[in-house]
């Protein structure tokens, strides 16, 4: 078991609907030490990636079982030809050519990913020893996102006194559009949905409710618009959805000064869900919470996807990856 209360509470909804997560670092030892403990648990199928004598040696040596891990080498896997032809046949339109496809079909993330477009996995977590675009790119190519002209955006899980919130953009779009951060939000709150959160959200900015002016502010003012307009649809409105911005962060989690910055808010003071205005704010943030004020940080997690691959901090423990993978599991359930 892990340590934190709530991740341990995801372990047991992905215990009732097993599925299949690729894990392609196998070189790493603790994304190995993650496998370990997800089989023992009982939690999820994994397949790792690497060299299968090397990964099966390790687990000897530690005297672990392989129950439920499968060990692949991508080069020597008999469905290397159908994941090559496979993505000649997605991006050949974008100038890819069998060569290119032949050669990226080998790189794990994206053999990985190709496993998942295949119908052979549910879902991949990357990032150990690759940066976050190594691990979205694929996924952006291959998987694709959900709804067409919506954004994939990502975000992170924090968890401050075993009470969890989303944080997102926090690591995939730098500068969003005012139609952008509205997609961010929308995703983030089905997301909460998803992982038993409460769906307040919060469009946070320097400004609450007019008490700043600029640009910035005026981008998020339109995005919150946009975003509870669109709960009126059919989509959105039987789910219990709740947006209100601008917002400080102060006026969205503390009822003292949300009762005076933002009397008569349904969200300010209660929020759980924190969008921020562009990715310095959001990744700046969610690094001095995990840093200074000692919060558990699960992402960057990919959201808006047709299936998950999400990504992990190259800084992360074998916890944090146990993390991302329950997270993925539960992604994949909906």
């Amino acid at each position: 078991m892990v340590k934190s209360k709530y991740i341990n509470s995801l372990m047991a909804r992905a215990k009732k609907n097993v599925k299949t997560i690729v894990l392609p670092e196998g070189e790493d030892l603790r994304v190995l030490e993650a496998a370990h403990i997800v089989s023992e648990e009982g939690v999820a199928k994994l397949i790792v990636l690497g060299n299968v004598a090397e990964m099966q040696a390790h687990f000897a040596a530690k005297g672990w079982r392989t129950d439920g891990i499968e060990f692949i080498n991508p080069e020597e896997s008999p469905r290397l030809r159908e994941y090559a032809d496979l993505l000649y046949e997605l991006r050949k339109e974008k100038g890819l050519s069998r060569d290119d496809a032949d050669k990226l079909a080998l790189n794990h993330n994206y053999f990985g990913t190709l496993m998942i477009k295949s119908g052979h996995a549910d879902g991949m977590v990357s990032g150990a020893n690759h940066s976050t675009a190594d691990t979205v790119r694929p996924a952006l190519q291959i998987i694709k996102a959900a709804k067409k002209g919506a954004s994939a955006s990502s975000f992170f899980i924090m968890i401050s006194h075993d009470e969890p919130y989303i944080f997102s953009d926090c690591g995939v779009i730098i500068n969003p559009t005012d139609k952008e951060l509205a997609d961010i939000a929308l995703n983030a709150a089905q997301t909460a949905i998803l992982l038993g959160i409460e769906p307040n959200v919060a469009m946070l900015s320097f400004s609450t409710k007019g008490s700043a002016k600029g640009d910035e502010v005026d981008k998020v003012t339109r995005a919150t618009k946009m975003a509870q307009e669109a709960l009126l649809t059919d989509e959105y409105k039987n789910l219990g959805i709740k947006i209100d911005g601008e917002l400080q962060a102060d006026a969205a989690l503390d009822s003292v000064v949300a009762a005076k910055k933002a009397p008569g808010s349904e969200v300010a003071g209660k929020a759980r869900v924190l969008i921020f205005p562009n990715l310095e704010a959001g990744n700046i943030c969610y690094k001095l919470l995990q840093r200074l004020g000692d919060c558990e940080a699960y992402g960057p997690i990919l959201q808006g996807l047709n299936a998950p691959v999400n990504d992990l901090s190259r800084g992360c423990f074998a916890e944090d990856v146990v993390g991302a993978i329950v997270i993925t599991c539960i992604q994949a359930t909906k």
